[in-house]
């Protein structure tokens, strides 16, 4: 096989990654209904295992047609350190000293708002997390509002169309809510440095739309569900043992270490493994870490990055044939079906884009987001937590996609109408 071939076979089997992304609850289906091969069929249903077992096919492909040699350079090529650090992040976010101030600072921020505790913690929780991403990073801020979410209201019942609109609205949310700042966001530091965007550029030309359009979200689905949602007695202040406040200063630094060296995966790791070997000394002030979920969501995103390396040579000419409005529109539907911060790279190669070019490339790719798992590199990471709630313990493509429709439309709203 060629090279060209095996660009090719790589569209093909991003192709196959999708379909198969969207047909994850027919195999956790199988899963229940035939037992005796449930092993296979759980696997299968995995979302954060889509791209990573079809980036395998891929690699192994070009092993045995081109030559090993190959297949472990393209391999060293790719860089690994965004899937690393979502990894470490997850983990150390998740942690539950950085969970109990997280909720506390929820369940304060909440007890100010003139509504019913459930509903302003909700509320909270959709826009205030969000938003803190644009500081702690977005998978931090995915991760947290997820946990959040699972505990304070997943745990004790939903119906099931408050579970997909909560889950739209949160995706959609922490997408544009990461863009108040130039380093948070994954499709943001795509091209910030290359177009010379600061956090001011930042806050003026996307930031202040973000965050009228998260709470705007926010604010809808909290009234839409008021109901159901003042009937479930949430916790007003998050887990009940308290964790001594040295332990919590410490997790709050190690946290702020990480995401100070996300780019420099020698660091980060390397803090990372600092907080492994505290709270294997000191277990009674930690609940079980995610190491599973983050590993699978690491997985997931080490696949998108294989398998998207293959996806230039058609996304970029693609591209760069449309106009600042086409563009935008282009850009949110390209990324439902491949990860944002892609677009955006492949957008910062192009010398000679217009300010308004610019713009609508990166406004769209954050705009579509929410609208499915492999849309935003955080996704993953939400899903991970909060699918077990769901009927079979999987989300459904199709309903995540449309619960997030609403919020995306008005996240076009403010960023082509403000």
């Amino acid at each position: 096989m060629t090279h060209t071939s095996i660009q090719l076979l790589g569209a093909g089997l991003f192709s196959l990654a999708i379909l198969h992304t969207f047909s994850t609850k027919f195999f956790e289906h199988l899963a229940h209904t035939q037992p005796a091969h449930a092993g296979v069929w759980h696997l299968l249903g995995e979302v954060e295992a889509v791209f990573g077992f079809w980036s395998i096919v891929l690699i192994l492909f070009m092993g045995f047609t081109l030559s090993r040699d190959t297949a472990i350079t393209y391999l060293d090529t790719r860089n690994f350190t965004e899937p690393l650090f979502v990894f470490a992040i997850m983990v150390v976010a998740a942690s539950k000293p950085i969970l109990q101030l997280s909720s506390a600072t929820v369940a304060r921020v909440a007890r100010t708002a003139p509504l019913p505790l459930p509903l302003a913690f909700y509320f909270t929780t959709l826009t205030l997390v969000p938003l803190l991403g644009s500081f702690i990073t977005e998978p931090a801020a995915m991760t947290l509002a997820a946990l959040m979410l699972r505990d304070q209201f997943y745990s004790k019942g939903l119906s099931s169309r408050l579970m997909y609109v909560t889950i739209g609205t949160l995706f959609v949310n922490v997408s544009i809510g990461g863009t108040l700042t130039n380093f948070a966001a994954p499709p943001i530091l795509m091209v910030a440095s290359t177009w010379n965007w600061d956090s001011t550029y930042m806050l003026t030309h996307f930031g202040w739309k973000s965050a009228l359009a998260v709470a705007f979200n926010a604010g809808v689905a909290t009234f839409l569900f008021r109901r159901e949602l003042a009937g479930i007695a949430a916790d007003k202040n998050g887990p009940s043992s308290e964790v001594p406040l040295p332990m919590l200063l410490v997790h709050v630094v190690l946290l702020a270490l990480i995401v100070a060296f996300s780019h420099h995966a020698p660091v980060f790791l390397g803090v990372f493994l600092l907080f492994l070997g505290l709270a294997t000394a000191y277990p009674q002030f930690q609940n079980r870490l995610i190491l599973r979920e983050g590993l699978m969501v690491a997985f997931f995103l080490a696949g998108l990055v294989v398998l998207g390396g293959q996806q230039s040579w058609w996304l970029q000419p693609l591209l760069t044939q449309m106009g600042a409005t086409s563009v935008y529109f282009g850009a949110t539907a390209l990324t439902a079906i491949t990860d944002n911060a892609a677009l955006t790279y492949l957008g910062s190669l192009v010398e000679g884009l217009t300010d308004e070019f610019k713009y609508a490339l990166v406004a769209g790719a954050v705009t579509g987001g929410g609208l499915t798992v492999i849309a935003n590199a955080p996704n993953p990471a939400g899903m991970a937590i909060l699918r077990e709630s769901f009927d079979e313990g999987s989300v459904n493509p199709l309903k995540l996609f449309l619960a997030a429709l609403p919020p995306t439309c008005v996240a076009i709203l403010a960023f082509q109408f403000l």
